[in-house]
């Protein structure tokens, strides 16, 4: 085998092992979505069988994410990738931190849940503000995996701007939750756990503009971290 045909073997197996590493991701990121949709079901339903359901399978998501950090250490020795293939590695690396983490806040989310199911309290509708801000932060997620699979930087941009707005829904379910607590001291405890469980919802999200941020800086080799949405617009839909 020549040279050339040498080369052209070890980038087709490059390309091979990259394809493979980002099919890995949006598998990890599929069943993060699925545990989140549990959890907020779960939730809503004061669901217990459903909660520890979703406690039970989040190994899954701590499984995938070490093996896909070893593959990506592999590839980063053996392959030694630079410019955009190393931003490639990078980013994955990031990106299934990321994904780790929000199934730990779906898990956080069902154990809020058990302990609802287990006080036999029904999901109040003074509690609606969590329905609403759980589908926005599905949403979300949900978006943000769509413009990692189609590497869409416009897509990963609206997942920035849409943060803002889950972040103001989550203080002013805060403050409804709060002004619920001094109406009705006999229902602190539940509504406590209704807080922690709105408060995981809004790290979902943070998590979810961290992973666009990963794909933004894949895409353009631009870090945007710590821009507000104007100067991210403006420095990347300018380009």
């Amino acid at each position: 085998m020549d040279n050339n045909s040498t080369s052209h073997h070890i980038s087709h197996q490059f390309d091979e092992e990259m394809e493979n590493l980002r099919n890995k991701v949006l598998k990890m990121g599929g069943l993060v979505e699925q545990q989140i949709t549990g959890a907020i079901e779960a939730l809503q339903n004061t669901n217990a069988p459903g909660a520890e359901k979703v406690i039970l399978k989040d190994h899954k998501v701590n499984s995938l994410e070490v093996k896909i950090d070893e593959a990506c250490i592999q590839i980063l020795a053996r392959r030694q990738p630079a410019a955009s293939d190393l931003r490639m590695v990078i980013a994955v690396i990031k990106t299934i931190t990321d994904l780790e983490r929000i199934g730990d806040e779906a898990e956080k989310i069902a154990k809020m849940a058990l302990n609802l199911a287990e006080d036999d309290v029904s999901f109040h509708n003074r509690y609606s503000g969590v329905r609403h801000l759980g589908e926005g932060v599905k949403r979300m997620v949900h978006d943000v995996l769509d413009a990692y699979a189609r590497l869409d930087v416009d897509a990963a941009i609206k997942v920035v701007r849409d943060d803002e707005v889950i972040d103001n829904d989550y203080q002013e379910l805060m403050r409804t939750l709060v002004t619920y607590m001094m109406e009705d001291p006999r229902r602190i405890s539940e509504v406590l756990d209704i807080i922690w469980a709105a408060r995981s919802l809004e790290r979902i999200g943070d998590h979810a503009k961290n992973i666009s941020e990963y794909i933004i800086y894949l895409v353009r080799g631009k870090d945007i971290r710590h821009l507000d949405i104007e100067e991210v617009e403006k420095n990347i839909l300018s380009d």
